[in-house]
């Protein structure tokens, strides 16, 4: 085809797959998306900053999402619109599946922007607020998308972060995921892990490495905090299909079958996996259809965190709210993109910070010793305070370790 002619083809193309997407959306929400894209970066370079890290890793789909929300949404119609130009399906079929793909896509992709956004707020507060830093990953570059260790056998942290003087804080997004697994026995195991409740944020006082813990039930270390987050204004009024725990375990051989007859779509439904990692629908599966209010009570008594919180950018109404509260979920509601809102929830993961060795819970103890004393210390200074005041009472510190060390 001449350049001429195919630049000409790929200028109308676009142009009407821009058209169909301003009049599936209308102008209005193409807008809403940039504004919210825009709030976003702004909150992720500061998190960068504040966090003295090197870059923020986003998942491939949102990372195209950001970069032209429009672009990315016309992306979404490419199978579609040729399929279309070679009378592989019809005008009427085009528009059903091309609404779909969009309206998938912008909400799916607006929701990871709101509770991505909620995360790396709280990570810059922690820091701005309580010199907290990272220590996990050593590289210096936070993840804000599924890490693909599970392959190992693992699920990490997106991130660890520790509060001097307090101890450490592990954050997961959106886990449990699926591990790797060889046999039917090792699938058996890992299963718990397809059907397991995702909610969007878990933390865990201390650091914790690896959540899993097949051995338990649910399969994972439990968390000390969930955080779900609501981006949309009638959350509580939407309902899904929740099968989780209630799903039927597969065998290798039933895996490898249904792999084979629904590559495309399937499993998906069930498992909660990408499409493309699908296989065909098991009919054995049975499942609840929850509106999202009782979803966020089934995390809580599922998981059974410490403290739970449910943050909604929009107002929830009084009488959806009191459920919750009367369940023990902690409601931070109307925030929008208000940072402000997000700092007494920093102050409350503070406290549920722990220390990671013996070394740091003794100096915790002492430094709020000092601190009841009105004496400000850090780590560092209360260390060379030690270890000074051990020199200059070097024997009766010998006779003390003598009495104390087993030979």
């Amino acid at each position: 085809m001449p350049s001429n002619i195919k630049g000409k083809f790929e200028e109308l193309s676009r142009k009407a797959k821009k058209r169909f997407i301003h009049g599936l959306l209308g102008p209005a929400a193409v807008s809403k998306a940039r504004r919210w894209v825009q709030i976003f970066k702004s909150a992720l370079d500061e998190c960068a900053r504040n966090l003295n890290v090197k870059n923020v890793v986003l998942s491939k789909e949102l990372k195209s999402f950001i970069e032209d929300p429009e672009a990315h949404l016309e992306k979404k119609l490419f199978i579609y619109f040729y399929d279309l130009l070679r009378n592989r399906i019809s005008l009427e079929e085009y528009e059903e599946k091309g609404r779909a793909a969009i309206t998938t896509s912008l909400m799916t992709n607006l929701r990871t922007i709101y509770q991505n956004w909620v995360l790396s707020t709280l990570w810059s507060i922690l820091a701005e607020e309580y010199g907290a830093e990272v220590t996990y990953p050593e590289h210096k570059c936070i993840h804000l998308e599924r890490l693909g260790k599970q392959k190992l056998g693992e699920i990490n942290p997106n991130l660890v972060m520790h509060i001097s003087g307090k101890g450490s804080l592990s954050f997961f997004l959106e886990a449990p995921r699926p591990v790797g697994w060889e046999d039917t026995s090792d699938l058996m195991k890992a299963w718990k892990l397809y059907t397991a409740l995702r909610p969007d944020i878990m933390v865990h006082g201390g650091m914790v490495l690896n959540l899993i813990d097949l051995n338990q039930n649910p399969p994972i270390k439990p968390p000390d905090v969930i955080i779900e987050c609501k981006e949309l204004v009638d959350w509580y009024m939407r309902s899904r299909d929740v099968k989780g725990p209630l799903a039927k375990p597969l065998t290798v051989e039933e895996w490898r079958s249904k792999w084979i007859k629904g590559l495309y779509e399937g499993l998906a439904d069930i498992l909660g996996v990408s499409p493309s990692k699908a296989a065909e629908k098991v009919s054995e599966q049975k499942g609840l259809r929850l509106r999202e209010d009782r979803v966020v009570v089934l995390y809580k008594s599922f998981y059974k965190p410490k403290r739970m919180y449910l943050i909604t950018r929009a107002k929830t109404p009084s009488i959806v709210k009191r459920h919750l509260e009367n369940e023990g979920i902690v409601v931070i509601d109307g925030i929008g993109f208000n940072k402000q809102a997000l700092k007494g929830l920093a102050e409350e993961l503070v406290e549920m910070a722990k220390p990671t060795s013996k070394i740091e819970e003794l100096s915790i103890r002492l430094l709020d010793e000092a601190r009841r004393r009105g004496i400000k210390l850090t780590s560092q200074k209360l260390a060379e305070l030690a270890l000074k005041f051990a020199e200059e009472n070097m024997n009766s510190f010998m006779n003390w370790i003598e009495k104390n060390i087993t030979p």
